[in-house]
């Protein structure tokens, strides 16, 4: 091997290889030239020469600040979804006549409740000479007071909506 090398065609070869890799360098410097030459065009804005670097800052920090304000938009969405769980959702009522002398359906229960079906049954009785109106607490569909049949039909009809 090392008679090899101190021939002149090893010699010849090792020129050749030199010389190939000099012009392989050159080829990639050219082509790393024509490739800096294009990110300059592209870069630079057309018509005014404006480089759109600051463009794209200008760009970023208008998304981070929409990201922001969606954050921001979503957390007083959820809050409103938690507020609205005790927000009256369901209503029932039912129309009836309490008394055998007055006529038209005058008396009503009206059930209030929210998601949970907790909140209030009204019951509003007519009659001729006065008129009461009497509230009565409804926790999970249910009334620690005596409900009526009308009171029952209207929370029903609240809960089935």
């Amino acid at each position: 091997m090392i008679e090899f090398m101190q021939t002149d065609s090893f010699l010849i070869m090792l020129f050749v290889l030199v010389v190939l890799l000099i012009l392989g360098y050159i080829a990639n410097i050219a082509k790393l030239s024509k490739m800096q030459k294009n990110y300059k065009e592209f870069i630079t804005k057309l018509g005014n020469g404006k480089d759109i670097t600051e463009d794209l800052r200008k760009y970023v920090k208008r998304v981070e600040k929409v990201e922001n304000t969606n954050k921001e938009i979503i957390n007083y969405c959820e809050n409103l979804d938690k507020n609205m769980e005790s927000c009256v959702q369901k209503i029932g009522i039912v129309r009836y006549s309490a008394f055998r002398d007055t006529g038209s359906d005058l008396s009503f229960a009206l059930a209030l409740l929210d998601e949970k079906n907790n909140g209030v049954v009204l019951n509003g009785i007519y009659s001729r000479e006065m008129s009461n109106i009497y509230a009565k607490p409804v926790e999970n569909g249910e009334s620690t007071y005596t409900l009526s049949e009308e009171e029952k039909q209207a929370i029903n009809k609240a809960i089935s909506k």
